[in-house]
């Protein structure tokens, strides 16, 4: 359905929740202020409703997490029937069946697709948290510490995570608690000199990568950058470790993006659109790279809570199974072509390049000098917000406005995302 056009966002109820939620809620976390937030009551398929009872088209698919949809019908049958049966397991220690079973797909879907071999899995939480799964199994596997990551990528919040990590905003506060294993060079074949000189001169295990920056502003590299950073990883024994927490499960018109350049990573992180809604995340691996992990003698050395919960897993199981369907990724292809169409055609002086691949989209906002231009971009935001439309900003200037909806987008709500964007842009510029 269309979104509709709120004149007082947010209402009366967002309002309240928003000033309770700051006596009690570390200030640091949801933004405030006259224009947010919005609080959701209710979703489906590509349509959110607030508590205020304002309906609302969402174009970020909650940060890539509701690609099949939202409260996509087979998520919450497969949640709502293992939650009857059994909610919590011991997963280190008693696991459960789905556990196995989600392990074994994940295997089937990339190593056993592309290799013809076994993966093996951790499964963890959040993303942040599979990428220093990845990042520990490196170090054991190669015993080398070092790691090389590219600017403007986001692996999360996470203290190993930021140790390679990229973006100063999340990072600098944390500096001085952070380890120094990191080696940050440019994103892009500008980057793959410094790459090869670290790798020269440098003890490192791994090179972390996202195959088209996320919240780096949807950046597409060049067609032999991830080839290029598979034969220099080769060369120089170290793993490359593929970060497709967004990227991951058809969002850019493949089941992985790192399929689009045909590399075949050693290590490949996932989340968001995993489960569709559950906190649940993996780390695969080759089997051989994996298996440098020590065997368990009953305590283990890097675990969690909740790995492997079931319900996550059952969602997971059935997201997977959905997503497994190759007409998805077809889908997400053709419809993504024709959106990155309708904004190339917004032509006016404050709208930018499009980037990105598939439905995982960025509208660049620039000023009169074609510079970044973020403090439009916040402005442009609350204004969607108040016609109905759901939306973020990505890039280091918070310049790149997101178009990341659920595949069940319409043309019609496509047409009526661009046409709203043209007209807002040429009014403000």
């Amino acid at each position: 359905m269309l979104p509709e056009i709120i004149t007082k966002i947010p209402g009366p109820n967002s309002r309240a929740l928003a000033e309770n939620l700051r006596q009690y809620e570390s200030r640091n976390i949801t933004y405030v202020s006259n224009d947010f937030p919005i609080f959701w009551d209710r979703a489906k398929d590509t349509n959110v409703w607030d508590v205020d009872n304002n309906r609302f088209l969402d174009l970020t698919s909650a940060f890539a997490v509701s690609s099949l949809g939202h409260s996509c019908p087979e998520l919450v049958s497969a949640f709502a029937e293992q939650s009857e049966h059994l909610m919590h397991g011991m997963g280190d220690v008693h696991p459960t069946m789905q556990k196995v079973q989600l392990c074994k797909k994940l295997s089937s879907l990339t190593f056993e697709r592309w290799t013809g071999k076994k993966a093996k899995t951790i499964l963890s939480s959040s993303g942040s948290e599979s990428i220093e799964s990845a990042l520990k199994t490196a170090s054991i596997a190669t015993e080398k510490h070092g790691v090389i990551s590219f600017e403007g990528c986001y692996h999360g919040t996470g203290f190993g995570s930021l140790s390679a990590g990229a973006m100063p905003r999340f990072k600098d506060p944390f500096i001085k608690q952070l380890s120094d294993f990191g080696n940050i060079v440019p994103y892009g074949n500008t980057g793959l000199e410094q790459v090869k000189k670290i790798l020269l001169n440098e003890c490192i295990g791994a090179v972390i990568v996202e195959p088209i920056l996320g919240r780096g502003g949807k950046v597409v590299p060049e067609n032999d950058f991830l080839p290029s950073l598979r034969s220099l990883c080769d060369e120089h024994n170290a793993l490359l470790i593929i970060d497709e927490i967004y990227t991951g499960l058809n969002r850019t018109g493949k089941l992985f993006a790192c399929e689009h350049w045909d590399v075949v990573p050693d290590i490949i992180c996932l989340g968001k659109a995993l489960s569709g809604g559950f906190p649940i995340s993996a780390c695969i691996g080759k089997a051989s790279i994996m298996d440098a992990w020590p065997e368990s003698d009953g305590e283990a050395i890097h675990t969690s809570t909740f790995l492997g919960h079931p319900g996550g897993c059952a969602m997971a199981l059935a997201s997977l199974n959905k997503h497994s369907n190759p007409e998805i990724a077809t889908d997400v292809s053709i419809k993504g072509t024709h959106f990155k169409e309708l904004l190339e055609n917004i032509d006016t002086p404050s709208s930018g390049s499009v980037r990105g691949m598939g439905l995982m989209l960025g509208l660049e906002i620039i000023d009169h000098d074609g510079k970044p231009n973020g403090s439009l971009a916040s402005k442009v935001i609350p204004s969607a917000l108040r016609s109905g439309l759901i939306t973020l900003a990505d890039g280091p200037s918070g310049h790149v406005i997101v178009f990341a909806p659920p595949f069940t987008i319409s043309e019609e709500e496509m047409f009526f995302a661009a046409e709203w964007f043209k007209t807002e842009l040429k009014t403000s510029s």
